[in-house]
């Protein structure tokens, strides 16, 4: 699932390219890819409404309209969002769920392999990501508000590190690389941290996601950025997908668990069990 670093570039790329294109026609081929309003009342708003800006909230994409509404979208496990010269043969793609005509000839398509991404249209952001927690390259994004999130939590970190209600926009790879740079076991539960082991976690988030969306994000299976090269930090990680290989720090052999119900790499070694943690 595309994480904050690789909807970041999917953000920044249809900055560029987006803003000022005008709406004139909707598509929905599938209509539970529209999750608020219905499918056809959406197709009646859109049109004539024009691209005013892109942004991003965790690891939803926010595109706001003229009308001060926003198109807000979730790309979930297989989504992709890209413009499309109009006689482009993308658009013949059996996986596209909806698209969106723009008055130069170009089409904005919502591609979905697996059909988990969704799409709402909003005149208040809250209602859809109103119960996010910080943005963690926010300057406003300190230790001390990380440890008031996840130090009253007897769950694992890895867990609280992908509740998006304690910090935005952190899934499975930058979780693990976090973790490994902070030295904290996966397991390891948010009320038995440190002072130091938080601070340590604040700023190996920051690094991680820092260096990620310099590299255009990660590039695996499912994500490709919209333009341009694909993402490069894959060639960077530390632990995540790395099983049984050494450890970039003491050669250990990175072990895999899983937490959350999701596959996670460690350091043994690195990333101790020092502390409670959960079975």
């Amino acid at each position: 699932m595309p994480e904050l670093p690789e909807v970041e570039t999917i953000a920044s790329e249809l900055r560029r390219s987006l803003v000022g294109g005008r709406v004139t026609r909707v598509h929905v081929l599938w209509s539970r890819t529209i999750a608020q309003p219905d499918a056809a009342v959406l197709a009646d708003l859109l049109p004539g409404q024009v691209f005013t800006g892109v942004g991003r909230r965790g690891k939803y994409l926010l595109l706001g309209l003229d009308s001060g509404d926003t198109l807000i979208v979730h790309l979930r496990m297989t989504g992709r969002l890209e413009l499309l010269p109009g006689d482009s043969p993308a658009l013949a793609n059996t996986h596209i769920r909806a698209w969106f005509e723009l008055a130069d000839g170009r089409n904005l398509a919502f591609t979905d392999q697996r059909k988990f991404g969704r799409i709402w249209l909003v005149g208040d952001v809250a209602q859809v990501i109103g119960k996010l927690g910080p943005e963690p390259l926010d300057w406003r994004f300190t230790p001390d508000d990380l440890a008031e999130r996840i130090r009253p939590r007897r769950v694992a970190m890895k867990a609280l590190l992908l509740d998006q209600t304690a910090v935005a926009g952190l899934g499975n790879i930058y979780a693990d690389e976090a973790l490994f740079l902070a030295g904290i076991h996966p397991l390891r539960i948010g009320v038995s941290l440190t002072d130091a082991e938080i601070g340590r976690l604040h700023d190996a988030i920051r690094q991680v996601l820092g260096e990620a969306i310099g590299e255009r994000g990660t590039t695996l299976r499912d994500y490709r950025p919209a333009y341009g090269a694909e993402g490069a930090y894959q060639n960077r990680l530390r632990v995540y997908g790395q099983p049984d290989q050494p450890c970039p720090r003491c050669g250990a052999a990175i072990q895999r668990i899983r937490v959350a119900q999701r596959s996670t790499h460690f350091c043994p070694v690195c990333q101790p069990t020092r502390g409670e943690t959960t079975s």
